[in-house]
């Protein structure tokens, strides 16, 4: 276990909507979401914690958000602004390290192992990049603090909104062992139930298991289950990182075999997808994601893929892929269903977390 990296996950606090009310103080106090409209399939990218307290979250279809806060204030994405203000971000980031992995717009990893600033103390340095945010910008920010990547992604989201936390390396087998399985990255809801049906509830439960079974339940995410349960994570923070594609998929509580239920959780999928293009190239019409894709993984753990360049990025050509690819089943069951879009071709410079 590599616990002499100093590692800061910055993730900044509402980000969209905080700089829609930064421009508009009078938005402030009032439910504020920012995304796409209802008549046109869109969902949320962000919404304000006025606007949480009524349900709403980021990847909520528009019409359903609108439906259960009718006063919300939605506002349109306006993407060129929202890159601006990442870069003036960004700009603050590398006062105190060059090593930078953006995740998004508005989320980064910084090595700062080797930074000098305020003693070399990762904390100081955190608090000041935060503080720094806030003086020049208006903005506020989150961070968390450990030697290990996931465990600082963890700790960002300890004391949302403006806050911080710290794991020491003194304090990581402590910490790791009262994990909830669930806060580990990659934990969606289905593998959680399927983890509590296991009996699996935190780390120390993983470590009290076999390897071997936790292979045979959860396939290739078991090894990073098993490795972060275990205090493993020797992820380094890449510095360039460009993404082909993005992808959505998930693990299903129950292996399905009838076609109508995967065609439901494709519709999700699609949602969900939308969401993340909307995220970060809201700039970039939908119409220009042509090459689409769907991947299948059947209860014997061998997968299929499927791709195909559309006339347009429509739930319908997922649809009409999930069709397609369903012939190749083959009577066996299906455990696992992503799908995804490959990024037009032009020169990528937004920094995307594939599976996030």
């Amino acid at each position: 276990m590599n616990i002499s990296r100093k590692i800061i996950h910055i993730d900044m606090d509402c980000f969209y909507a905080s700089i829609e009310m930064r421009q508009n103080p009078t938005l402030i106090g009032k439910a504020v979401a920012v995304g796409g409209s209802a008549n046109q399939r869109g969902v949320l990218t962000t919404c304000n914690y006025e606007a949480r307290k009524f349900g709403l979250h980021s990847a909520m279809p528009t019409a359903q958000a609108l439906k259960l806060c009718p006063q919300l204030v939605l506002l349109p994405v306006n993407m060129s602004l929202y890159k601006e203000v990442s870069a003036q971000i960004h700009q603050i980031f590398q006062r105190y390290t060059s090593i930078i992995e953006p995740l998004s717009l508005d989320e980064a990893y910084l090595d700062v192992t080797h930074c000098q600033h305020h003693s070399g103390s990762a904390t100081w340095i955190a608090q000041a990049i935060r503080q720094a945010i806030w003086n020049e910008l208006q903005l506020t920010a989150s961070a968390g603090i450990a030697p290990l990547k996931f465990l600082a992604k963890i700790a960002s989201d300890q004391n949302k909104p403006n806050g911080q936390f710290v794991i020491t390396p003194e304090q990581v087998a402590d910490f790791i062992s009262t994990l909830p399985l669930k806060k580990i990255p990659g934990v969606g809801n289905v593998t959680n139930e399927k983890l509590k049906q296991l009996g699996f509830h935190t780390c120390a439960d993983i470590q009290k298991s076999e390897k071997h079974f936790i292979f045979q339940q959860f396939g290739k995410f078991g090894q990073r289950l098993w490795d972060f349960s275990h205090g493993i994570d020797e992820r380094e923070i890449e510095v360039n990182r460009p993404r082909k594609s993005l992808a959505v998929e998930n693990t299903l509580l129950q292996d399905i075999s009838d076609l109508n239920s995967a065609e439901m959780i494709v519709c999700e999928q699609f949602n969900k997808l939308i969401f993340r293009i909307q995220r970060n190239w809201a700039d970039t019409p939908l119409s220009e994601f042509k090459k689409l894709g769907i991947k299948l993984k059947f209860d014997d753990f061998s997968q299929t893929t499927l791709e195909r360049t559309m006339d347009n990025f429509t739930q319908e050509n997922f649809l009409y892929l999930l069709e397609q690819i369903w012939q190749r089943r083959n009577g066996r069951k299906i455990r696992l269903i992503g799908i995804n879009v490959h990024f037009p071709n032009k020169k990528v410079t937004t920094q995307l977390n594939l599976w996030e």
